[in-house]
């Protein structure tokens, strides 16, 4: 077992777990945060995309111990103050899911995509999103869904 120390969603843990437990694993089964989903176990799908200190990785093909020392997000912390995060509400309005199983993943996505393009177009967003499959829409309201975000932060931005 080896000790790691994580800040998830803003709470420190300090926690036991064995070298060969995958992050997906840790956050699901250790520390209950089951909106981070398992896809495919094969990094393929990115249902399990998190934040790793702001950047988006696959939760499967990370391990626990290599998020030691470090902030991990996932997509229960993104709401504050019971207001959800833009990328979240964009999606609940533009009818982004079906299922919903990949929704999780595919908004942490799209945050990441944001935070590095405030103002993509339809095929930058579509390119960032690449690695996060959703098997039920046609990803035209998911590409909307990320445009009205984009739209809203922007605003947001310009009145802070």
């Amino acid at each position: 077992m080896t000790r790691i120390n994580v800040t998830v969603d803003g709470v420190s843990y300090s926690d036991e777990v064995e070298p060969r437990t995958l992050l997906v694993q840790y956050l699901r089964e250790g520390l209950g945060k089951t909106g981070t989903v398992v896809g495919c176990d094969t990094s393929n799908c990115g249902a399990c995309t998190v934040h790793l200190d702001g950047t988006s990785v696959k939760s499967c093909n990370v391990l626990a111990v290599q998020a030691d020392g470090h902030e991990v997000t996932t997509i229960e912390g993104l709401a504050e103050n019971g207001e959800l995060h833009p990328v979240q509400q964009a999606f609940h309005e533009c009818h982004a899911l079906q299922c919903g199983y990949c929704t999780p993943g595919m908004i942490m996505q799209a945050c990441d995509v944001l935070k590095n393009n405030p103002d993509p177009s339809e095929q930058e967003i579509r390119e960032g999103l690449e690695g996060n499959l959703c098997r039920c829409t046609g990803y035209h309201n998911i590409v909307k869904a990320v445009q009205q975000a984009a739209s809203t932060m922007s605003s947001q931005a310009v009145s802070s």
